[in-house]
Formats: structure tokens, C-alpha cells, sequence
């Protein structure tokens, strides 16, 4: 066995069976063809996809913010709404903001909560949030309509996102019964405080969740210590940029509230080659490469948000234009490091860097890509992917 370090501090192991223990690589121009090949086939399939999700959506949180003032409709701007998040092809998150809460701040809260999501006392105190998560309390907005201190999603001056999806999905039965769109939504059975869908498309079923969701906007929350000291990227101008949208507060668990960076995250992508890398480029060839090789099916171990977190986390360790010149060295590098993760099952967070992103994802699948990209490294070809998409 062997070693190859790179610039940038990358290392490759290599095996002494072939002969020249030479590291076969990628050529920029066999990446450019790849996606020349794949690309526009999956931009229009997903487009087409995501306006008609969002007609139905919007259709139908409409009649469920007629019913009750506190849920928002969403947007409908298309592929680049930000209440709509393309995780896989099948798989779309769509954010149902929540209003007549405003003022966000934040201030030390109780530790410890005796109550279940139903109101029940306990005897013992419910579990502390994860790193990711947080308790909310009423008294933490400075303005606050008086329905969101009734009992029916505020306990003892906690929101509560089990009470709150719980509500959201009795008007969405409603809703999708008034809408006449039983024959092309159907509701999930879920296993905990989540909303699914099956909404039918013209191009096939995608799975979209429902999350009612809190926008702190032009407040950064304590947790993410970002930008970290003396990184180069990204840029000043770009870090307030970032900040001045705020957060979100996801409801997807009973107790605590997930913190969310998604308007941040678009703004860090969409600016990521203001230099002239080649990052985005690099971006969708392993996203399309996950897509039909490496991770297909309709519930990825990976999607999109992971892999847009080690891409935010490579352009920190590389901030220069320099490194970011060759595709193919670049597309291999990202591989390496999608790899690395799977192996390791852990990813940071790139916000709140004491969040694993893998901690609660399966083991068996994980290991089972990080197989598949170590026999890709052995032998890196794109030919197989874009020959599954024709």
C-alpha cells in the first residue's frame, strides 16, 4: 500500500497491484461531456416536477391559511423558491412558513420540561435538544398574535412542533378534500411528528414533507459560531451578507425546534464561482453520479443538502481560485471526501459544526457507498452514468 498527498492536504491510498501504482484519474473534458450528456434531461424532468408540486401545494395551503391566519401559503417561484428544496428527484422539502410571530430573541430558557407532546404530566423531565435543535418559547418573540398561546400548540409558553404539526395536518386533510386533489395527493402514515405526501406528477411520484417553519430573519443564532477565525472564504462582504437573512426554525420533532440555514446556504452556492472555479459544475457531476450510480432509489442515504455541506466545507479548506481550475481533479476530490464521510458516517454541519448530519442515517447504506466510490476511485469512469440516463 501507498500514499498520495495533493495539494490542499488530500490523500489517496493506492494498492501495490498495479504495477506502475500510478493513480488513475478524470479529464475535465470527459466531466464537461457527462454533463452535457445528462444535465438538461434532469433540469427539465425536475423542473417540470417542482412546478407541478408547487400548484398543488399552493392550492392547498391557501385554503389551509383561509381556515387558520397562522400558516402561511407558499411561494411558487419555481425551481429556486425558497420554500421548496429538491433533495432527490422523488424527494422534495417544502417549508410552510408560520405567521404573528415576530421579534425574535434570544434568551436563556427554562432547562427542564415535565410535560408529553399530548400536555401529560411527566415525572421525569423530557429529553434536551440535540445541537441542532432548540426549545422555543412564546415569551422569546416580542410580538405574538394571541392564537399562538392557545393550548392547542403552546404548552406552558413552549411551542410545540409535535402540537403544531398536529393541527397543520387536520386542516390539511380538509384542505385536500376541498381541493378535490384526492386522486393526486395522498397523505403518509408517519412514525413520528412529520408530515408526508405522495404527490403524483406528470413524470412520476415524489415524496414531498411538509414542515411548518419559523424565518428569523436578520438574526444569527448563538449556536453557529461562523464564520470561523482566519478562513479565507468566504468573503467579509459575503459573511454579512449571509447573516442579514437570519435563520429558520424547522418543526420536525416533538420537543425542539431545527435549526435551519437554508436562504444562507442558496446565497454561499449561488455565489460559490464569483472567482471562475468550477465548483458548480463539480457540484452537479457528483450530484448526477449519486443520482444513478452511486446512490439511486427513492430514499437516498445521500441528497442534496449533504452534498451542498461538503461543498461549503471544501470551499472553506480551499479557498483559492487555483483549486478549484481543474474539473476532474476537483470532481475526484469531491468523491474522495463524499467517501471519507460515508466511511466515517459522520458529517458536520457546516452552521453548527457539532451536528452530525449522518448521525441517525443507515449504516448499512452508508457502507455500501462507500464501497461503491471506493471502486469508483480504483477506476473512475463516468461512462456509466450518463449511459443510465438515456
Amino acid at each position: 500500500m501507498g500514499l498520495i498527498y495533493l495539494q490542499g492536504g488530500d490523500t489517496v491510498v493506492f494498492g501495490s497491484s498495479g504495477s506502475s501504482g500510478k493513480m488513475k484519474g478524470v479529464k475535465a473534458e470527459d466531466v464537461h461531456h457527462f454533463l452535457l450528456n445528462t444535465e438538461d434531461l434532469r433540469h427539465r424532468r425536475v423542473s417540470r416536477m417542482v412546478e407541478e408540486v408547487q400548484k398543488i401545494l399552493l392550492q392547498v395551503t391557501s385554503d389551509i391559511s383561509n381556515r387558520d391566519s397562522r400558516f402561511h401559503c407558499i411561494s411558487n417561484a419555481g425551481i429556486h423558491s425558497d420554500s421548496l428544496k429538491v433533495l432527490s428527484p422523488s424527494q422534495f422539502l417544502v417549508t410552510v412558513p408560520l405567521r404573528g410571530l415576530s421579534g425574535f430573541r434570544q434568551k436563556k430558557t427554562r432547562r427542564w420540561r415535565y410535560y408529553s407532546p399530548s400536555g401529560t404530566q411527566l415525572l421525569a423531565p423530557a429529553m434536551e435538544p440535540e445541537k441542532l435543535h432548540q426549545w422555543l418559547e412564546i415569551e422569546q418573540f416580542q410580538k405574538s398574535t394571541p392564537h399562538w398561546h392557545d393550548n392547542d400548540v403552546n404548552i406552558k409558553g413552549d411551542l410545540v412542533p409535535a402540537r403544531i404539526i398536529h393541527v397543520f395536518l387536520e386542516h390539511l386533510y380538509r384542505a385536500i378534500t376541498f381541493c378535490s386533489l384526492s386522486d393526486k395527493v395522498n397523505v403518509l402514515e408517519s412514525y413520528g411528528p412529520s408530515i408526508r405526501l405522495n404527490v403524483e406528477t406528470s413524470e412520476q411520484m415524489v415524496e414531498v414533507e411538509l414542515v411548518p417553519v419559523v424565518e428569523v430573519p436578520g438574526y444569527w443564532p448563538k449556536k453557529s459560531q461562523w464564520p470561523r477565525f482566519f478562513k479565507r472564504w468566504p468573503l467579509r462582504e459575503r459573511v454579512q451578507c449571509v447573516k442579514s437573512f437570519g435563520f429558520d426554525l424547522l418543526a420536525r420533532s416533538n420537543y425542539h425546534w431545527q435549526l435551519s440555514f437554508l436562504r444562507g446556504e442558496r446565497l454561499l452556492l449561488e455565489a460559490m464561482d464569483d472567482d471562475g472555479g468550477c465548483r458548480m459544475k463539480c457540484y452537479r457531476a457528483v450530484r448526477q453520479m449519486k443520482e444513478d450510480v452511486w446512490c439511486p432509489g427513492n430514499h437516498p442515504v445521500i441528497n442534496s443538502q449533504h452534498l451542498q455541506m461538503i461543498f461549503l466545507w471544501a470551499s472553506e479548506r480551499h479557498p483559492s481560485a487555483k483549486a478549484w481550475k481543474d474539473l476532474g481533479r476537483c470532481f475526484l476530490r469531491i468523491v474522495r471526501r463524499l467517501q471519507k464521510c460515508a466511511r466515517q458516517r459522520f458529517l458536520r454541519h457546516y452552521f453548527v459544526r457539532r451536528a452530525n448530519l449522518l448521525k441517525y442515517a443507515d449504516t448499512a447504506q452508508l457502507d455500501a457507498l462507500a464501497d461503491k466510490l471506493s471502486r469508483f476511485l480504483q477506476n473512475p469512469s463516468l461512462g456509466q452514468g450518463a449511459s443510465s440516463v438515456c
